[in-house]
């Protein structure tokens, strides 16, 4: 049987809020009734980092009409620049979080000064690119009530004008950002034992001493293919993110790899939709030797400088 995706309710205050909003208990216990979960304090230009969403992948991430808070005037530069900022934060999170054909939605005002925004210019700087934008329909959201959300007036409604949008974008695979990323790695694949002491670039005041070369072993070669191209657009996001992915002390490394290795399949088989689970096995080949190739050059590089130090 296969389980309907999971439905996460994700908001920035903590419980206090149900004392803020009187409808608050009621829709809590609805999200649970509907089998949602309910995300508290979660800030949205963090939440790929969140311990309960960095290891998970949505279809939809929706964001209704993002706001940084009431602090000037809404054409002040300022306040735009805060928005902005707010809004690009957003963004760089919720690419990381999404299947590749997932989309993110974003419900936002088209008139001045909100169109001072620009929003579709943010996403591009976020490797999303814009494949849709209609008429804001809040028929669509059921149930849906806009909030202020701050101060007195906290559960007053804003008004929406008769001029919003959805915007609904989609990952960009073609970005200057991710080729940077494939092209390096392919760098480490094809270079294994081509590191020197020169293009280590070693400081002078570091290669008075004479070295000896650290003779490394090179791995059988295997074609880059497409499995292998494919490989690097499963696996990039973890290979390029270490810090991210092991840098906290308390971090359930097998966990996690466990967790990489079934999204990995999940996007491998959403990717072409009723290809054999077979090919699978392909991509992982390509990955253990990539593995191996990295670990190899890092292994170099480490004696090199060691030897230089002597």
């Amino acid at each position: 049987m296969k389980w309907p995706p999971p439905i996460i309710a994700g908001d920035r205050e903590d419980l206090t809020y149900v004392w803020k909003y009187k409808n608050a208990s009621a829709n809590v216990a609805m999200l649970g009734m509907l089998g949602a979960s309910l995300l508290l304090e979660v800030d949205a230009t963090q939440m790929k980092n969140h311990p309960a969403l960095s290891t998970m992948r949505f279809h939809r991430i929706i964001y209704n009409f993002p706001h940084a808070g009431f602090s000037g005037k809404e054409d002040d530069p300022d306040v735009i620049t805060r928005h902005r900022n707010l809004v690009r934060g957003f963004f760089m999170n919720a690419s990381s979080l999404l299947w590749p054909d997932g989309e993110i939605h974003v419900n936002h005002k088209i008139t001045a000064p909100f169109s001072d925004w620009k929003i579709e210019d943010l996403a591009t700087e976020c490797s999303l690119i814009l494949t849709e934008q209609v008429n804001f329909r809040i028929e669509h959201y059921p149930g849906y009530n806009n909030k202020r959300g701050s101060g007195f007036r906290c559960d007053e409604p804003f008004p929406l004008g008769r001029y919003c949008s959805t915007f609904k974008f989609k990952l960009c695979r073609t970005t200057t950002t991710t080729t940077n990323i494939l092209d390096m790695m392919r760098n480490l694949y094809l270079n294994t034992t081509t590191t020197t002491s020169q293009n280590l670039q070693i400081p002078v005041v570091m290669q008075q001493q004479p070295t000896v070369p650290v003779p490394v072993p090179d791995p059988d070669p295997v074609p880059i293919d497409h499995s292998f191209n494919e490989c690097l657009w499963i696996f990039g996001w973890y290979l390029n993110h270490v810090e991210e992915t092991f840098g906290a002390i308390s971090y359930d490394i097998d966990s996690s790899l466990r967790e990489a290795l079934r999204v990995g399949f999940e996007t491998y088989m959403s990717a072409v939709p009723g290809r054999p689970e077979s090919g699978y096995i392909d991509i992982l080949e390509q990955l253990h030797h990539l593995s191996i190739v990295r670990s190899q050059r890092l292994r170099h590089m480490l004696l090199l400088l060691v030897d230089q130090q002597l």
